[in-house]
């Protein structure tokens, strides 16, 4: 469930917005004193608390704060940044495997506490910015999803245009050039002390444990480029900077020059052109050059929606065929990947030597299948579903027939494949609700 914003921060939003929306060239000035209002910090904190981050450097936890006192707790941050005292403190580094298995990337926690000032400057600069974001930018956008841009992506298939630029960028939060993305932040903020905080949260330093349990820093002033993920403000500074792509992408007329669509979460993005995609890529390859990224050659590829297929945001586009007709279509799935992470996911908690009693499992199997069916909801679902909710009972038959010592065959018919999603109580993913494509009919591939 959502957390309502309180009317007066809501209002102050709003107006926020407006004034950028009529008027592009204007820089705000007076916006410091809003971050550290009493009803704004107030409000950051009960975002923070909702979203149960881990602890950061100083081991403190929401609850600890709430053992102490918030209000006193928020008051302490309000004079900090009032009197302009406050300093973020280093942001605990972990390593977290990558999806698929190919590796680790690293994920900064900042402190509660800095997580309470960052999400109060979001709270006040994002209105600003969102007036200025291109609608090709879906990643971390009020009122914007991943679903929608693989709806939109299907879309533009749909609509013919079928050369494909599947990029990647190269470790791109970790890249932002600092000294470029103060520029873009300057074109809209001209207020010093709020400037000032974001270059301190981007020069905080890294900390992460070493060999014998102490602190390891890197970072700090000397670092030119990054805003660490897992920080509240850094999903908000990396679309602030990867609009510097998607102006150039408007400003040079690539959908004339090459009827091309842009469709863009975060550091992922899907340029879709009616011909001369290589070209496309080329013209992209050196914008990011000059803005100081990094295409990852590669990931990087260029597919014929007409014979190849590409992924996207956990899904898979291009021509299938329909299982009743025949017929050939340009649709959208989940891709084969997506159903891989989530079968592993299911055997991490069905595996031997899992002793919780059945309605923690029950909780734990469904809220892995109701986050998966919730985000692959859209296009050519229905095999995919059926398909996992026989895999589930598959495994939810061996995982009791061995808890209860029942043979295979009595197994069959005493946790049969309705009573695992009736009497047993897990969740029959094919039954969850879809969202179909935009049109009523998908026209047929050639």
């Amino acid at each position: 469930m959502s957390l309502a914003t309180p009317e007066k921060i809501q209002k102050l939003q709003e107006s926020l917005y407006a004034k950028a929306k009529q008027e592009p060239e204007c820089r705000f000035h007076f916006l410091y004193d809003k971050i550290h209002r009493a009803d704004v910090l107030a409000h950051a904190w009960m975002l923070v608390k909702k979203n149960r981050g881990a602890a950061g450097v100083d081991g403190q936890r929401c609850e600890d704060i709430e053992a102490q006192g918030v209000e006193l707790w928020l008051q302490g941050l309000e004079e900090e940044l009032r009197s302009k005292t406050y300093k973020p403190q280093p942001v605990r580094r972990v390593m977290i495997p990558k999806a698929g298995g190919t590796g680790e990337r690293p994920l900064g926690i900042p402190t509660i506490r800095d997580r309470v000032a960052q999400t109060a400057a979001k709270l006040i600069l994002e209105p600003i910015f969102e007036a200025d974001f291109d609608d090709a930018a879906h990643g971390y956008r009020p009122n914007r999803s991943a679903v929608d841009a693989v709806q939109e992506v299907h879309e533009a298939l749909q609509a013919g245009h079928l050369e494909v630029v599947d990029a990647d960028l190269s470790k791109y939060f970790d890249t932002i050039p600092h000294v470029e993305l103060m520029k873009c932040l300057m074109r809209r903020i001209s207020d010093g002390n709020v400037l000032k905080l974001i270059k301190m949260w981007l020069k905080a330093p890294v900390a992460e444990r070493g060999d014998r349990g102490g602190w390891r820093m890197s970072g700090g002033k000397k670092s030119k480029s990054g805003t660490p993920q897992g920080g509240v403000i850094s999903p908000l500074l990396a679309n602030i900077y990867m609009h510097r792509y998607i102006k150039a992408f408007r400003k040079h007329g690539l959908e004339e020059r090459f009827g091309a669509i842009l469709v863009n979460y975060a550091d992922d993005f899907v340029v879709l052109c009616r011909h001369n995609a290589r070209q496309a890529l080329d013209v992209t390859r050196t914008w990011m050059t000059r803005i100081g990224l990094t295409i990852n050659e590669t990931k990087t590829h260029v597919r014929d929606a007409r014979t190849e297929m590409f992924t996207f945001l956990g899904y898979e586009f291009g021509k299938m065929y329909s299982p009743r007709t025949g017929g050939a279509y340009y649709g959208a799935r989940p891709s084969k990947k997506s159903v891989t992470r989530l079968r592993e996911k299911l055997r991490a908690v069905l595996h031997r030597g899992n002793q919780q009693p059945w309605p923690d499992i029950v909780k734990d199997l469904n809220d892995i299948l109701r986050g998966w069916a919730n985000y692959f909801r859209y296009g050519t679902v229905s095999g995919v579903r059926k398909a996992i909710d026989a895999y589930v009972c598959d495994r939810v038959r061996a995982f009791l027939g061995r808890r209860h010592k029942v043979r295979r065959r009595g197994g069959m018919k005493r946790f049969a494949h309705r009573a695992v999603h009736t009497t047993l109580g897990i969740l029959a993913v094919s039954t969850a609700p879809t969202r179909k494509p935009g049109r009523e009919t998908c026209p047929r591939a050639g």
